[in-house]
């Protein structure tokens, strides 16, 4: 395991770290998706920039995780990348519902 992943599970024993963590989970896996998707493409952060019509840090800030992109931005990241976005709902498990 890594350093970094030692450190994650055990700072996830404390509930202020966890409820953190928990609200930024979305924006989180959301970065994760955007990088698979741009190195799947082949594209540096520049290449992707200019088939956007964007700056190189504007993606940084993307992959970044640090906002919530629209949902046009996503769009044009995805025909971009040539990726296909999906938006979905899926239901809350009980014990995710409870501590909400």
């Amino acid at each position: 395991m890594s350093k970094i992943s030692a450190l994650h599970q055990r700072w996830l024993k404390s509930p202020s770290y966890e409820a953190a963590f928990d609200e930024s989970r979305i924006e989180f896996e959301l970065a994760r998706q955007l990088i698979e998707a741009r190195v799947k493409s082949g594209l540096s952060q520049g290449e992707l920039a200019v088939k956007m019509g964007t700056s190189q840090s504007t993606i940084a800030r993307l992959e970044s995780g640090s906002s919530m992109p629209s949902i046009r931005t996503l769009t044009k990241f995805a025909q971009a990348t040539n990726s296909q976005l999906q938006i979905m709902f899926k239901p809350v498990r009980k014990s995710q519902a409870a501590a909400a």
